[in-house]
């Protein structure tokens, strides 16, 4: 049985969505979808099919509807029409999820990011309900989620409470700037439309659209800005035709560097996005990965 529970927090309202394990492991999971910070909700498969899988494995997920920034951010960036006939590249999401506009009310930073710290405290909180330790609760998102759970895995450290017993990071963006490009991931990158991967003036703008004015070095914003160490045990999931792996695998890198325990895996083959293709190979394997560190 799932749950829709309403929250507040950062002046917004915004609700989250509880599935408990039928047989809980003693573990669960706060997951964040993605959408440019500007899109998305609970029922695209990157936040219903994966919370359902994963408690379906005995990790009760609260998915968190989190307050969207501005549409303004949108212009230029590519519409439903140029995700036609991409189907057999694989790893991309529905057109009608990602592109659904919503009639909520919106906000930038910070207050997605003051909202994900807030339904972590409630997830400790409700632990017992969720058949979990308060202390196994991890965290974690995909794309622009990944980079909320960052961030606020940052706010909790400093904070000094509970802090996620793991960090999950799918396909995130890290960066206010992405890094460079390697020759492999250009390689990776060659036959996908310009428009669909991600060029870095296209992801700048979709940042500043989120950030709207506030510090880009903040790195309760962008957390590879900041400093890492004390961080949970992360893993970060990137697909191998992604321009924002090299996000995530600097990220990967200054982890490493802070101390932190931190695990990369690519998948082959597959474009940013795929967690919303859940009969894939690469969405299918990343599950068993996020079981396994959550659990």
């Amino acid at each position: 049985m799932n749950d829709n529970i309403v929250l507040d927090a950062a002046g917004f309202a915004f609700g989250v969505r509880v599935y408990r394990a039928p047989e809980p492991c003693g573990a669960a999971l706060v997951w964040l979808h993605g959408g440019a910070f500007m899109f998305g909700d609970l029922d695209m498969p990157e936040a219903d099919a994966v919370a359902r899988s994963l408690a379906g494995r005995g990790i009760s997920v609260v998915s968190v509807d989190y307050t969207l920034a501005s549409l303004e951010g949108a212009v230029g960036l590519p519409g439903p029409e140029e995700f036609e006939g991409l189907d057999e590249v694989g790893g991309l999401p529905d057109p009608g999820e990602a592109f659904r506009v919503r009639d909520d009310p919106r906000a930038p930073f910070p207050v997605a990011s003051l909202q994900t710290v807030a339904a972590f405290d409630w997830a400790v909180a409700q632990a017992a309900e969720l058949g979990a330790d308060p202390m196994r609760i991890a965290l974690g998102g995909a794309s622009a989620g990944g980079n909320l759970a960052a961030g606020a895995a940052l706010r909790l450290r400093d904070r000094g409470a509970v802090t996620p017993s793991a960090l999950l990071l799918a396909y995130p963006v890290l960066h206010a700037q992405l890094p460079p490009a390697d020759a492999s991931l250009l390689a990776a990158l060659e036959g996908i439309p310009v428009a669909l991967t991600f060029p870095p003036e296209s992801v700048a703008a979709i940042n500043a659209n989120y950030l709207a004015g506030a510090d880009a070095g903040d790195p309760y914003a962008f957390p590879a800005g900041g400093r890492l160490h004390g961080l949970p045990p992360t893993l970060l999931l990137t697909a191998e035709r992604d321009r924002l792996r090299s996000s995530a695998e600097a990220f990967a890198a200054q982890l490493i560097d802070a101390g932190v325990d931190a695990a990369v895996t690519r998948a082959p083959g597959a474009l940013h996005g795929f967690l919303n293709e859940p009969a894939s190979p690469a969405s299918a394997r990343a599950v068993d990965r996020m079981v396994a560190a959550v659990a």
